[in-house]
């Protein structure tokens, strides 16, 4: 697990909080502005500042450096608390009142998402990231000035929240951007898709048809039991009429269930909902829980062992694996599931937040397995959980 934040001792006027590190030969190739980037520079390695500061750069970062230079020659980010934070090809967000630098791109990391908002209209048993309904617009800037210094050959970018879609024509603007920018990169849109329930608001993202996908929960094939896991009546309905309309419009869609205590009893049952009345979608993910935020709260509610569910998630998933629609298994280790699941079981869990359990070291399928949320602790860990040896390994 490599952490998005870190502190480091910030000398001189930084005239803008997002930078984009560069080594000196990407930084003087140009692709990047000068004043948004600061030039990564090794210890050790001597370089004239004051022609860095001719040709306008914004900073220089020496990672493991203590020592300051004058403030007339460049702004300096050195001495940071762990060297590994922060490497060239990231963008990160520069705190001068508190030296906290906290990456917002990190190239190279298996995933990549943009966060767009604190607040949301449902409120999740299971929620990692609990709603908060302060103004938050601040971050729309943010993220139009960060879009521009992510690397246009990223494969996919991700939209998160909150519910992206109660920033209104805001949302509209940051695909927009992104189109812009990076034109070559998919945008992943976590939403719940309440409000596609109205064809305006679903009108109002043409611009994401063929560029994005976007991933809308559905806990159960019956309200009831979906709008009690999201707390809200009428979610189910508007969620599945928001599906439907964003369908018409040919987006490209994924349907997320989240396996717990309140979902798992109708499992199968949605899972022949999805084929019956959602043939079209383009992935179904069925997904282990992550013990953060409400989820910790809720434990008593929500936790069944993995390895209990396991059967019953092997069925529901390779049931709509079988009839075509691509369907995969996120979170969930593969030591606790039915070998015959293995091959829908994906590396799903950001690098940023995964780790591994004790248990693992010497695993022979490690390198094909998600391993843990790092907040999973002792209260959340499998029975099932043990190494494989070489001579076990799936071929």
């Amino acid at each position: 697990m490599l952490p998005l934040h870190t502190r480091a001792v910030i000398s001189g006027d930084l005239s803008r909080q997002l930078l984009k590190v560069l080594d000196l030969g990407e930084a003087l190739r140009g692709d990047v502005r000068h004043e948004q980037v600061a030039v990564h520079l090794d210890d050790g390695v001597d370089v004239d500042t004051g022609v860095l500061r001719d040709l306008g750069f914004a900073a220089v970062m020496r990672p493991g450096a203590t020592d300051r230079l004058p403030d007339d020659v460049l702004p300096v980010i050195c001495g940071l608390s762990n060297t590994e934070v922060v490497k060239p090809g990231d963008v990160v967000r520069v705190r001068t009142d508190s030296g906290q630098l906290s990456v917002l791109y990190r190239r190279g990391a298996n995933a990549n998402s943009l966060f767009l908002t604190e607040q949301c209209n449902s409120r999740c048993l299971m929620c990692s990231q609990p709603p908060r309904d302060d103004d938050d617009l601040w971050r729309v800037g943010e993220v139009l000035e960060l879009i521009p210094l992510i690397d246009r050959n990223l494969p996919q970018l991700g939209f998160t929240g909150g519910e992206p879609t109660l920033l209104g024509p805001r949302l509209p603007e940051l695909i927009r951007a992104c189109k812009a920018a990076l034109p070559q990169t998919g945008l992943h849109i976590l939403t719940n898709g309440r409000n596609f329930a109205d064809p305006t608001v679903a009108d109002g993202v043409h611009e994401a048809t063929g560029h994005a996908t976007w991933a809308i929960p559905l806990y159960a094939d019956v309200p009831s039991r979906h709008d009690h896991v999201v707390q809200v009546a009428g979610a189910f309905d508007a969620t599945v009429n928001g599906i439907y309309n964003l369908a018409e419009r040919g987006h490209a869609i994924e349907i997320r269930f989240v396996v717990h205590a309140q979902t798992l009893p109708r499992m199968q049952r949605f899972a022949e909902f999805i084929w019956r009345n959602m043939p079209f979608v383009d992935h179904v993910a069925f997904m282990g829980l992550e013990p953060m935020g409400f989820a910790k709260v809720n434990r008593h509610l929500l936790w069944v062992d993995p390895v209990d569910y396991g059967p019953a998630l092997t069925e529901a998933a390779w049931h709509l694996q079988d009839r075509g629609i691509t369907t995969s298994i996120y979170n969930v280790p593969l030591c606790v599931l039915p070998e015959v699941a293995w091959p829908l079981a994906r590396q799903s869990i950001s690098d940023w937040k995964n780790v591994y359990d004790p248990a693992c070291d010497g695993c022979s399928m490690r390198p094909r397995c998600c391993g843990f949320f790092a907040s999973h602790g002792p209260a959340w860990r499998s029975r099932g959980i043990k190494a494989f040896g070489f001579d076990e390994a799936a071929e």
